[in-house]
């Protein structure tokens, strides 16, 4: 009897494995043949578009092309800067930078990642270059030009329509500072802009009525401070591109307080790659991802429960020479990386390993060379 029941229960165990192991395969399968949707612009400056990038049972493919209403810079490696092209969270809007008519265009996403041009308004500056959005409030980095300064200004957002926010205009700390980006904190409470030449981070408090007080500047800890991202209890994650230093880059962990004042939570951690601009937090706040253009590779790091970083021993993914890795985006599921590299006009796509390693997935080739922003769901 006992050895009889034993081999009823290794029946029935290896039985349960059986539907275990299939299941999970249907569901990598399934993450593998997910449809998906990216969007980038061509940035062309006689007439801007968004590009719809389709995944399909992995692959992806140009679908459609959608006139901004406005136009783009057209110059080489896209616009230097860090989300110039934005979803909304729940993926039912897109905005987009036309830096070369200083226009913000907004699109409504259709099924089919199919696209319907809303609203198209002035930035409130020279060039936008980045965007950033929480609840109705939007929020345009603008890069001086045309005599105007460099500037971060408010718009409501409702029904499709943006409305500038008069006197919402705020100065970063000169008129020039080459800024490459805006976020808001996680609570919406906080304002956030890197500037690159300069080495400095901006910080206001929000009020309720979406006007942004009590600026801040802080020295960033390493040289050019580029792309960042917002994680958990308002910790910043920014990148260090060092001038483009060989091998010098880095990234650095900041935490944001309650007053808008930063401190110093991992200062400095090298990536021992050249360039490090943009940068891309795991939806977990696990792991952390630059793309150094220098080096035409991207870096990954581990970040602890008290937001510490660590490089991964698996440190970079080499890429072609030429690559100019720059915008990068998550799929919806998280499971995806992917990274616009506007040298050589492609898109790398990478799956995300449980240890935060980066497993090379099917690309596309063939984008122009101008391309800036990239968002997926």
């Amino acid at each position: 009897m006992k050895t009889s029941r034993n081999t009823s229960f290794r029946k029935q165990y290896l039985g349960i494995l059986g539907v275990s192991l299939a299941a999970l395969v249907s569901t990598a399968n399934a993450r593998e043949n997910d449809a998906g949707i990216l969007y980038t612009t061509d940035n062309a400056s006689a007439g801007n578009h968004v590009l719809v990038i389709t995944r399909n049972r992995g692959a992806l493919s140009v679908t459609a092309s959608y006139a901004t209403g406005g136009r783009g810079l057209g110059t080489a490696n896209g616009l230097g800067s860090q989300g110039s092209v934005l979803l909304s969270p729940d993926s039912h809007w897109l905005f987009a930078c036309n830096a070369g008519s200083g226009q913000v265009s907004v699109f409504e996403t259709l099924p089919g990642g199919e696209l319907q041009l809303t609203d198209i308004v002035g930035s409130g500056g020279g060039q936008p270059v980045s965007l950033t959005l929480h609840d109705s409030l939007l929020y345009v980095l603008n890069v001086a030009a045309n005599g105007s300064n460099d500037n971060v200004t408010a718009f409501h957002f409702g029904c499709g329509n943006l409305t500038q926010l008069p006197g919402s205009a705020r100065s970063l700390s000169a008129a020039s500072t080459t800024p490459t980006q805006v976020s808001f904190s996680r609570s919406g409470d906080a304002l956030i802009v890197t500037e690159k030449i300069t080495g400095l981070i901006d910080t206001w408090l929000l009020g309720h009525d979406g006007m942004a007080t009590n600026h801040q500047v802080f020295a960033s800890v390493g040289v050019w401070p580029f792309g960042f991202a917002v994680g958990r209890g308002d910790r910043l994650f920014i990148s260090e591109a060092d001038a483009g230093a060989p091998d010098g880059s880095s990234v650095s962990a900041y935490g944001l307080s309650d007053s808008g004042g930063l401190s110093v939570i991992s200062g400095k951690v090298p990536t021992e790659q050249t360039a490090a601009c943009w940068l891309a937090l795991t939806y977990d706040g696990r792991y952390v991802y630059t793309a150094n253009a220098g080096s035409a590779s991207i870096s990954g790091f581990q970040v602890n429960s008290a937001g510490r970083l660590k490089l991964l021993d698996n440190q970079s993914l080499p890429a072609k020479t030429g690559m100019h890795p720059a915008d990068m985006a998550f799929s919806q599921d998280g499971q995806l990386l992917y990274s616009l590299n506007n040298g050589d006009g492609s898109i790398s796509a990478f799956g995300i390993n449980f240890d935060g390693g980066l497993e090379p997935k099917s690309g596309l080739e063939g984008l122009p060379t101008t391309a800036a922003g990239l968002a997926a769901w």
